[in-house]
């Protein structure tokens, strides 16, 4: 949830589902903070405003109530989900998932979803991040159909075609990497004042 939407006690939220209809039906909601603690919620009434929705609970009476929900996810029991279509799946399902990326020369391990990045484009991004022995790495990786080959949730395994070079794209470079790309440019400039005398 976002923050304060009313002088009652309103928070306003960003819609995350396929089926907000939902909220019609839906009262009993849990809430999960950032630090791992939960809240049961009561959702009285809702409405949909500019791409957001307005939630107002039960107990949540002013500005100061609505802005301690600030930052917490809302969510429902996994027995009362809605069946999906099949290639989708929910953010919850995703996240931990090994992502392995095909390649001409055969699987290749990308790291494991660590979160889901929404309105960066039509396709939600997966965050992927991979241990390497200098650290972490992170990827942003595409979740859409054209590039998601097999989904395996209880495997918990997502394989992907990527594009050639988009992963190479967003790794960073080496300190040799930099160095020698401090020296091609130093040599360039160099060349080019040679060039002008």
């Amino acid at each position: 949830m976002l923050g304060p939407r009313g002088r009652r006690g309103e928070v306003a939220a960003e819609l995350h589902t396929s089926f907000p209809e939902r909220f019609a039906d839906r009262r009993e909601l849990s809430g999960l903070a950032a630090d791992g603690s939960r809240r049961e919620l009561r959702l009285e009434e809702h409405w949909f405003h500019k791409g957001h929705v307005v939630l107002k609970f039960a107990g949540v009476e002013s500005i100061s109530d609505a802005e301690r929900l600030a930052g917490i996810e809302l969510q429902i029991p996994g027995d009362e989900r809605v069946q999906l279509e099949a290639g989708a799946a929910y953010t919850s399902e995703l996240i931990g998932c090994e992502v392995v990326n095909q390649t001409l020369s055969g699987l290749l391990a990308v790291g494991s979803v660590a979160e889901i990045q929404f309105g960066a484009g039509e396709a939600p991004l997966l965050v992927v991040r991979a241990k390497t022995g200098g650290g972490e790495k992170e990827f942003l990786v595409p979740y859409a159909q054209a590039f998601l080959r097999r989904m395996d949730l209880p495997g918990r395994r997502i394989e992907v075609e990527l594009p050639d070079g988009l992963l190479d794209l967003q790794t960073p470079l080496t300190e040799e990497e930099k160095q020698r790309q401090k020296m091609e440019a130093t040599e360039a400039r160099s060349a080019g004042g040679r060039e002008k005398k």
